[in-house]
């Protein structure tokens, strides 16, 4: 459905993509998945025809994105990450605007949006710019999805909402899965990689891994121990001193080894450094130790 050839990008001789190749099957939700500089905008805004790639191609049924560019903004849906809907239009303004640019109404597509406009029903003749962060994120989901596209490019839809914003978008986006949409979206956050069919993890403008989120776990081919204690940052700097991998994440520190290690020998040792509260448990991994690892990997063999 959708593929990437040897794409590049530089803006001002600073590269923001590295020669990207992988490609998005029919009805898949694939996520891409990185920090916020990582390269994700530049790969949307190349297949959605906002911007030229420097070098490569890519493709959306077969067809070059720049050579059949109207092609391709007739059938796909594209939702920035920065609100840019008209703020002074109420909703249903600039749901009918949309409509009318790709020739269509809002009753001839509305079974597409029904479960998300009928949230956004009674607000239709507010201002869009009056609208709450989850309320913009439904309206301007609800445009780039009014002219019926075969693909839905997604680019950090969920950044900056709350919690239960960001629950039921994942909810809508399972919807539209189940319509036969195929949606391709970036995201920030490690969390929502599980919800995902495959995920490409990027850094840096490179791809670092693609997979099933349960095939990069299983790939992960290291010991995890969580080490959990009062003193995070004191651990950590010894841990760091002693030659370990080791991450802080939130109120535990992961260590990740090639060997098995000497828990007890450890906590001898902090205890030795006045850290005396220590719990070493045998964990498993999740998307973000896997990110940090291979990112490390990454800028060691960069150095090699």
């Amino acid at each position: 459905m959708v593929r990437f050839e040897n794409i590049s990008k530089s803006y001002q001789g600073n590269p923001a993509i590295n020669n990207i190749n992988f490609q998005i099957d029919k009805g898949e939700l694939f996520g891409l998945i990185g920090p916020d500089g990582a390269g994700k905008s530049t790969l949307f805004r190349i297949l959605t025809t906002v911007l030229l790639p420097d070098k490569g191609h890519a493709f959306f049924k077969g067809r070059n994105v720049v050579e059949e560019y109207r092609y391709v903004r007739k059938n796909v849906g594209y939702m920035p990450g920065k609100f840019s809907l008209y703020q002074d239009l109420s909703v249903k303004e600039n749901l009918e605007f949309f409509a009318t640019i790709f020739k269509t109404t809002i009753a001839e597509n509305y079974e597409l949006i029904k479960e998300i406009y009928e949230q956004l029903a009674p607000f239709e003749n507010r201002r869009a710019g009056a609208l709450s962060g989850g309320m913009k994120q439904k309206l301007a989901l609800s445009c780039a999805l009014i002219h019926k596209p075969e693909v839905l490019v997604l680019d950090e839809p969920t950044f900056g909402v709350d919690a239960v914003s960001r629950r039921e978008f994942w909810d809508m986006l399972k919807s539209l899965k189940e319509k036969g949409v195929t949606i391709l979206v970036s995201t920030p956050y490690m969390d929502e990689a599980a919800l995902c069919d495959r995920v490409a993890l990027i850094q840096d403008g490179d791809i670092l891994k693609i997979n099933t989120p349960e095939g990069i776990i299983n790939q992960f081919g290291k010991r995890l121990y969580k080490v959990v204690t009062h003193h995070i940052y004191q651990a950590l700097k010894v841990l760091e001193s002693m030659g370990f991998e080791a991450y802080s994440f939130g109120q535990e520190i992961h260590i990740y080894s090639d060997t098995q290690l000497d828990e007890e020998a450890l906590k001898r040792h902090l205890f030795s450094v006045k850290i005396e509260d220590v719990r070493i448990d045998v964990g498993k991994p999740l998307i973000e130790d896997c990110f940090m690892d291979l990112m490390v990997n990454k800028k060691t063999t960069a150095h090699v």
